[in-house]
């Protein structure tokens, strides 16, 4: 069975950083690629960013140089450096398993999805 668990939210002041981790547990589990999602009340789950196998990232535009999607392998984790932090980043963070056209779109699998971990940035 595939788990994953995110972990490394909190409470921050704007400008400042966090780093999500997500942990992927479950044997021969080699998604094609993974991404991060956040979701405030009352609406869906956005895209931040995803990764492909072959390390390609892909950004919503209101995060791009601000936040960094990494993945290790040997651990099976999943990373997101979150610097410069806003007040409008402030939501719930979810990790998944996909798939991607080549690193253009990503297609999350609803089977995989972990659990969330909130993140607060206060003004």
């Amino acid at each position: 069975q595939v788990r994953l668990v995110e972990s490394g939210g909190g409470l921050v002041q704007a400008g400042g950083s966090l780093r999500l981790s997500c942990a992927v547990s479950g044997s021969m589990f080699s998604p094609d690629a993974m991404g991060w999602y956040r979701q405030t009340p009352g609406n869906q789950r956005e895209l931040v960013a995803f990764i492909t196998r072959g390390g390609r990232t892909n950004y919503r535009d209101s995060v791009k140089a601000r936040f960094n999607i990494s993945r290790d392998s040997a651990k099976n984790t999943l990373y997101l450096q979150m610097n410069s932090l806003k007040p409008e980043d402030t939501a719930v963070y979810y990790c998944n398993a996909g798939n991607t056209d080549y690193g253009v779109r990503y297609y999350p699998l609803d089977a995989y999805w972990g659990q969330g971990t909130q993140v607060t940035v206060s003004s």
